[in-house]
Formats: structure tokens, sequence, C-alpha cells
């Protein structure tokens, strides 16, 4: 194996440091000329750990004017260097970050205005030399950020030096606001004479360009009289594939790493890509392109995934990259603002239960219309909870993307579980060690039925089958030993669940696992429990012949277990043989 290859630029948003240390990069800029040709100013909207630091990053060092010597060192072989733009290291760029500013309501002006401050200096220290002797200097008398970028807005017209505004995470500080501390405090900030206000009125008259990358649109609505977006590139399908990586795009990855000897030669192509695409694809961000572009996997999870990969020579522990969890806990407050709770609760329990929703996406709201239904949902789409999956007419057909996701869902509904009826979680450990290693799935399946018993015999969430599955992949996926696949295709017909060994972690699970639940209303009758049953057993014999199935045993002892459920009763749970 070369000691040579391209390292996965995992965790790293900077571009130089990722062209200098000779990182592998996938190439975005034949973008950087659609985005010229859009307009002048530009607005995003990405999940996130979806690459946008990192594209940010590279727009700089391209437009940079201070970066223009460096250009071919920073963009040998990408489509750029030989498709340069007209605008090519034009400008002085601004570049600011405003997840380093915080969410300190007390001290936010404060905390804002120092950062606006350090960055006006670094500009001016990196640019003086393009400006008369003395000129620049003036800029740093200013008395605050504010008095500093209005002089520097002066003199950079004085001096005719055109400017690029980048901002990113531009919602990120005013979100916190709104999760930590109301609507109230976030109508202050945003409203009338607020300080963060007055910053956007300034943006458009004093940049040439500008592109502002965020998480969710709700600031934007809110400032648009200070900043008018010429374009919103987040649903267009111009731009559904500027962040994140293209099935294309991972296979060249992993083609790349092959060639050079640091994949396992037993390890092919097609299995890792069977491997993440499950977890990590099916992004789809603007309707015009569903169905004619590929779907998008999460770049920052590909990368997560195959530099654990390379640098251990097996696949992660855990599909989802812990990094992204705490994430999920701004959806959760974001669910809890407001006294609108339990319906957007209700909206949850529903797209858990369905696996999508019809709905159409809002590109704008305002941050007081974020509690109704439509725009809330416009919401789980913004972060990631939800993509594009098909239209009927007008309105969008909005699911859940992958089980990455998915499992955060379940993750909140454990959550809701445990509030209505706690149960000790520990319990479990036994129960699943010997499911895994002793065949032994009983204990398990115990535990699991008389919690969903206890749990919606006080309170029943939503009645029916849906709710079962939900209540069950929300119990499974506490399973270290599998990797819990739901609703997974074998021979035409879809499983409920397939619990897959996690055999590259624990090698020593021999017994893997179908479940087929079968869910009756309390009024069913002998007869037709004994036909569902009799449907389940010649469905699981059907999914357990599936040689796709079957080659994704390892060695494991298949066991078909079909689970029937009468209101919050269980009725038998049985192995069948096929």
């Amino acid at each position: 194996m070369s000691k040579d290859f391209k390292r996965i630029p995992y965790g790293i948003s900077n571009f130089k440091q990722v062209r200098r240390e000779n990182k592998y990069l996938v190439d975005k800029t034949m973008f950087f000329e659609k985005m010229e040709l859009a307009g002048n100013f530009l607005f995003l909207v990405r999940p996130r750990r979806f690459g946008k630091s990192l594209f940010l990053n590279m727009l700089e060092a391209y437009y940079d004017i201070s970066e223009k010597d460096n250009f071919q060192e920073l963009f040998k072989g990408l489509y750029v260097a030989d498709h340069p733009t007209e605008y090519r290291n034009k400008y002085q760029v601004l570049h600011l970050d405003f997840s380093m500013v915080g969410s300190d309501v007390e001290n936010l002006r404060t905390n804002f205005s120092n950062y606006l401050t350090n960055c006006i200096e670094a500009f001016v220290k990196k640019y003086t030399s393009f400006y008369p002797q003395g000129l620049a200097e003036e800029v740093l008398k200013g008395k605050n950020g504010m008095d500093m970028l209005n002089r520097l807005n002066n003199i950079a017209h004085l001096a005719g030096c055109p400017l690029y505004l980048i901002v990113d995470e531009y919602d990120n500080f005013t979100n916190n606001v709104l999760n930590v501390k109301g609507q109230q405090a976030y109508h202050d900030l945003t409203h009338g004479t607020g300080f963060y206000r007055d910053v956007f009125k300034l943006f458009k008259p004093m940049f040439d360009r500008i592109i502002m990358l965020g998480v969710a649109p709700i600031t934007l609505d809110d400032l648009t009289s200070g900043y008018n977006i010429a374009l919103n590139m987040t649903i267009d399908a111009r731009f559904n594939q500027l962040l994140g990586f293209s099935e294309d795009e991972v296979r060249q990855m992993i083609s790349y790493y092959k060639e050079v000897g640091a994949i396992k030669p037993e390890i092919s192509e097609d299995s890792i890509i069977a491997d993440i695409k499950p977890w990590y694809d099916n992004y789809c961000f603007a309707k015009d392109s569903f169905g004619k572009e590929p779907s998008m996997f999460n770049s920052d999870m590909v990368c997560y995934y195959m530099s654990t990969l390379i640098d251990t020579g097996n696949k992660p522990e855990e599909m989802v990259d812990p990094n992204t969890k705490t994430d999920y806990k701004k959806l959760r407050n974001l669910i809890e603002i407001g006294n609108m709770t339990e319906e957007r609760r209700q909206t949850i329990y529903d797209i858990v239960h369905t696996g999508y929703t019809i709905s159409t996406v809002n590109s704008y709201f305002p941050a007081e219309s974020i509690t109704d239904e439509n725009n809330f949902i416009s919401l789980l789409f913004y972060y990631g909870m939800l993509t594009i999956r098909g239209t009927l007419g007008a309105a969008l057909k909005l699911g859940i993307p992958n089980n990455n996701v998915r499992i955060q869902y379940y993750n909140y509904l454990m959550l809701a579980f445990q509030q209505i009826h706690p149960t000790a979680l520990s319990q479990l450990n036994v129960p699943f060690y010997q499911a895994a290693v002793e065949g032994r799935w009983q204990p398990m399946m115990d535990y699991i039925l008389k919690a969903y018993h206890d749990t919606t015999a006080v309170r029943q969430l939503i009645e029916g089958e849906r709710n079962l599955q939900g209540f069950m992949n929300a119990y499974l996926s506490l399973d270290p030993y599998y990797l819990v696949a739901p609703e997974m295709e074998f021979n035409h017909g879809y499983c409920d669940f397939f619990l897959l060994p996690n055999y590259t972690v624990y090698p020593m699970v021999a017994h893997s696992y179908i479940l087929e639940l079968k869910y009756l209303k309390t009024d069913a009758t002998e007869a037709e429990a004994a036909q569902q049953w009799a449907e389940a057993e010649e469905q699981i014999k059907t999914y357990a012949a599936d040689p796709k199935l079957q080659s994704m045993l390892h060695g494991t002892q298949l066991h078909c277990i079909i689970v029937q459920i009468k209101g919050y009763e269980k009725i038998k749970d049985e192995e069948v043989k096929w």
C-alpha cells in the first residue's frame, strides 16, 4: 500500500489545508460559473454536516485577490483550473462565521461587535497594500464593529475596491437565541432597531457579491427589508448537487482508495455502496431534480465512514457519526417552542409511522410562524429530517431520507415513550446478548412487548401497526449487536425488520433475525387473526428465501419471528421454520 495516498478530509473545512496537505477533494468548482450567472446575491440552506464550510472556504480562495498568485497551486486538477470565470481573484473577501458569536443573549451585542471587530482587523491587515497609504488604517479607528464596517464601506468605495461577503452559519446565533430564550428575545434582535438587522441593512449596498449559507430560512425572512435576496439557491435544481456527494462521486472515491491499496482487496466497491447507501443517501433538495438527477449522500457521513474504513481496516462501530447526535437536540428544542408542542409531536409521530408526509416547502418564513404546521414540516426538510421522495400535483411527498435520520426520529420517540412510562433500558443488555450470541430471542421480545403494553395502556399515541413498528424500532435501535434495517426489500416484498449482524464490531454474533409485526384492531375476530397469521408465515418464508438476504448473514443462523398484537395485548410471537 502506498503511503502517499490522499487522506480523507474528515472534519476539515480549510480548503488551503486540504490542497496543501494533498487530501482527497470532491470537485465542486464547476458550480462557480453557474453561481456567477445566477446573480450577485445568493442564499443557500442545507442540513448540517453537508460540507458547507469547506465549500465557502474554497469560494474565498477562488475569489480572493490576494490569492491570485496561488491559483494554480490551489486549483490545479480541478474543473475551474481549466475553466476559470471572469471574476476569478477579483475581490477583497470578508468571511464571517456567525457560529463563532455564541448564544449568550445578555452579552450578544458585545460578542457580535467584538467578533466583527476582529474580522475587520484581519481584513485590513490582509488588504492594506491595495489602498492608498494610511487609508485602510482609518477603518481601525472605528469605536466598535459596526462603526468599523461603515468605515470599511466608505474607503472601499472611495478606492474602487470590489468586495465579496461570505457568511457561514448566518442563522446560528439567532436560532440559538430562539431556542434558548424564546420568540421575544429573537424578535428584539431581528426587528426594529435590532443591531443584527442594522448589520444586514448595510450588506447589500456595501458588497458587490454576497453568499450566505445556513441551516434554516427563519432569520432571513425577518431581515428581508435589510437584505433582499436575489436568488434562493436552496430549492433550485441547478444547485441540487452543489453540496453532498452523488453515487458516482462516492464510487470514484472508493475506486481511488482501492487502487492505492488503502482498502482491503476483499472489500468490494459494490459492498461499500450497499453498506452506506441505506444510511447516508437519498437526499433531494429540488422538486425539478427528483427522478432526473442522482440523489445525494451526506458528505460528512461518507467521509466519517471512509476515514474509519481506511484507518482501521473496518467499517465504523456505529453507522451514525456520534458527532452528529447533538445536532438533533436543536430540533427537539424547536419542537418544544411555544404552546404548539403537542401538535408538532403529533406531526413527528405521523411521519415516523407512515414514513412520509404530503406538504409543500416554504422558501422563507418568519420565526413567529414557526409553529404553523406547514412551516414546521418545511423546517424538518431544511434540517435534513425530510427529503423530496416524489410529487403529488403541486405538493411534495416528503419522506425520511435514510436510516441515519430514521434513528434520530426513533431516538426522539424513545424519549417520548420514556416520558409516558419510564423503563429500565439497562435491563435489555442481557436479553440483547442472549439473542445475538445464544439465539434466545424470547427474553428480548418479552421485555420490548411488555414495555409496549405498559406504554400504550397508559396512553395510545397512535393506534395501529405503524405505532407498533415505531415502538419496536425505537427499542431495537438500542441493540449494539445489530444494524436494524426496517422495511428492507426481499423478493419484491418489504419485511418489517431485518436485524443485520454488526459482525465487524461483534464477531461473536451467531444469530440474525427477520421480524414481521402484525397488528389487529381490538374488535378483530379469531378467524381474522388466523388468516393474518397464515399470510405472515407465507410472507416471512418468502423473505428468508431471498439470495440477497442469505448473502448478508455472514454465517449466522437466521430466525424468522412473527409477532401478533391485538390493541396493545400480545396474541402470540413464534419462530417460523423456513
